[in-house]
């Protein structure tokens, strides 16, 4: 007999989802099965599985060991050690990390063999003995929104499944705020919002922005303000009210002022000068701030609060050799 006591972490779902995590080899049939049977108890009761655990209830698994293991997919029982390198972490609670991620880091891999920043908050919570690197506890801590590889900045981690939840459902109604700072081509000297279509072509990985709807494009909106304008460029600060895939980047561009350094979307000829005078490699784009609503439950820790994260320092130098040729130019 197998007896797991409902963690805080664990606390909220259903109970066939929680037993889903821990026999995730089991067919859902067999749960179903042996919730009826009695094999699997709630509290020392019959239960159903749709019944909402809560932390420090007791489920009952009365399976063999061979057949526990079976389905729960445990093999050499080595578990998986994640890498560990250090972290710039802005905030943590029992529930969630908000981590700065540097420009040249991957959100999440796109192949096997990548490292990323996931990879790196495991092994962090790894290390920190928080998470036991396994999966079948209950619930595997996750990034949860993506900026692309040369885009620095805030990046929203959950650590518990009610602190997951509770960021998707705010990525989900947008109720948070996320602002960046990009320095973009030419003089804008005025606040706008701008609207459009984006659509995707998987074949190249880029983006296009649109007038008018087409099959499969998305709407997109982007507000932005500047603040430094200098002779042929302009640092901005955007506020995302829909967040696709290169949005930023493509929207901007498709405005006619693309971000300096931008590989995919940016001026070329533009790069290589900045590039030559600043030594800039990628897009200078940055995820600055994050608002949070007010919140109750488990991301009470932060509701109401406004994080920060300061622009990398290529950017920075960038902005203070602009700003000193503008003086010396007055």
């Amino acid at each position: 007999m197998k007896q797991i006591i409902v963690r805080e972490q664990e606390a909220g779902q259903r109970l066939d989802k929680l037993l889903a995590r821990y026999l995730k080899e089991a067919p859902a049939g067999f749960l179903y099965k042996m919730l009826r049977k009695k094999n699997i108890t709630l509290n020392h009761k019959k239960a159903a599985g749709s019944e909402k655990v809560q932390t420090g209830d007791k489920i009952c698994i009365f399976l063999s060991d061979e057949t526990y293991d079976k389905f729960s997919g445990a093999s050499s029982g080595k578990e998986t050690v994640y890498p560990v390198v250090r972290l710039d972490i802005l905030y943590e609670d029992d529930h969630i990390l908000l981590i700065h991620k540097p420009s040249g880091m991957l959100t999440q891999k796109a192949r096997p063999s990548d490292l990323s920043l996931n990879e790196y908050m495991l092994g962090y919570l790894q290390q920190s003995g928080q998470w036991d690197g396994t999966d079948h506890a209950g619930i595997r801590p996750s990034v949860c929104n993506r900026l692309d590889r040369n885009t620095s900045g805030i990046v929203l981690c959950g650590k518990s499944l009610a602190g997951l939840q509770k960021i998707s459902e705010l990525l989900k109604t947008r109720s948070m705020h996320k602002y960046y700072q990009c320095l973009v081509r030419g003089r804008i000297e005025n606040a706008s919002r701008i609207e459009g279509w984006l659509w995707k072509d998987p074949s190249s990985n880029r983006v296009r922005i649109l007038d008018t709807p087409k099959q499969e494009a998305r709407p997109v909106v982007t507000e932005y303000r500047p603040l430094k304008v200098f002779t042929d460029c302009t640092l901005l600060e955007v506020c995302l009210i829909t967040g696709r895939s290169h949005q930023i980047r493509a929207h901007l561009a498709s405005e006619g002022h693309p971000i300096i350094g931008d590989p995919k979307y940016g001026d070329r000829r533009l790069n290589d000068i900045y590039r030559e005078k600043f030594g800039i490699e990628s897009q200078l784009l940055h995820a600055c701030r994050l608002t949070f609503p007010e919140l109750s439950g488990a991301l009470a820790g932060v509701s109401g609060k406004t994080f920060t994260a300061e622009l990398p320092p290529v950017m920075e130098k960038t902005i203070q050799e602009l700003s000193k040729k503008e003086r010396l130019l007055a």
